[in-house]
C-alpha cells in the first residue's frame, strides 16, 4: 500500500499548524532584534499605536529539524528492527548525516517517551523499545514538541463557538493524520520502492 500521500499530507498539516501557533507568540528574539521596527507610526497616528496586521514582521515558520532527525533515527531503526541488535550512535549518525552529540540528545527524549531503548555494553547501542507497527509519526513529533497542534484560539472566549470548532476540527486533522501512520507503514513503502528500483 502507498502511504506517500499521508506522509506528504500530515507534513503540509503539521507546517500548518506550526505556523498558526508561532503567529500567536512571534519569537522573543525577533521582538529584541533592534533592526526589527517595533512601533508602527504612519502619518497621522501616534507612535506605539497597534500595528494592521499587515506590518506584524513574522520569520518564516517550520517544525524545528530536530523533528526531522527524530523522524529520520526511528525510521533507521524501524528498518532494522528485525535485526534485533542494538546499533551505535555513531553508525546512525554517519548514515543519516546526523551530528552525533545531537542526536544523542534526541534519542534521550525519545528514549524518555519509550520509543527506543538503550542496552549498555561491549554491543550496546540503540534499538526500537516496541515494534514500528506500534510507533506512530504522531507519538515522535509529541515526543519532540509537546502538543502537535495548539493555539491560544481554541480556548478563546472572545472566538465566536463555529471558529472555536473549526480550529478543533483542524487539530483532530492533524493528529488523525499523524497518528494514521506507523513506522512500520514507512519501512514497508521503503520496502516496496526498493523493489520497484530493481524490476
Amino acid at each position: 500500500m502507498d502511504f506517500s500521500w499521508e506522509v506528504a499530507a500530515v507534513c503540509r498539516l503539521c507546517w500548518m499548524a506550526a505556523a498558526m501557533m508561532r503567529i500567536w507568540n512571534i519569537c522573543k528574539s525577533c521582538l529584541a532584534n533592534p533592526n526589527i521596527p517595533k512601533h508602527y507610526s504612519p502619518k497621522g497616528a501616534s507612535r506605539g499605536s497597534n500595528p494592521p496586521p499587515s506590518a506584524i514582521f513574522v520569520p518564516a515558520l517550520k517544525l524545528s529539524v530536530k523533528s526531522d532527525y527524530a523522524a529520520r533515527a526511528v525510521l533507521w531503526l524501524a528498518q532494522r528492527y528485525d535485526d534485533h541488535a542494538a546499533r551505535t550512535v555513531e553508525e546512525m549518525a554517519s548514515d543519516e548525516e546526523i551530528p552525533a552529540n545531537y542526536l544523542v540528545q534526541i534519542l534521550i527524549e525519545l528514549k524518555s517517551a519509550q520509543i527506543v531503548k538503550s542496552l549498555r555494553g561491549k554491543e550496546g547501542g540503540y534499538m526500537l523499545a516496541r515494534p514500528p507497527s506500534e510507533i506512530t509519526f504522531g507519538d515522535v513529533l509529541r515526543c519532540i514538541h509537546g502538543e502537535i497542534f495548539d493555539s491560544p484560539a481554541l480556548t478563546n472566549p472572545r472566538n465566536p463557538p463555529e471558529l472555536r470548532k473549526a480550529w478543533q476540527r483542524l487539530r483532530e486533522s492533524v493528529h488523525s493524520a499523524a497518528d494514521a501512520i506507523t513506522f512500520q507503514n514507512l519501512v514497508d513503502a521503503a520496502a516496496d520502492k526498493e523493489k520497484m528500483y530493481y524490476i
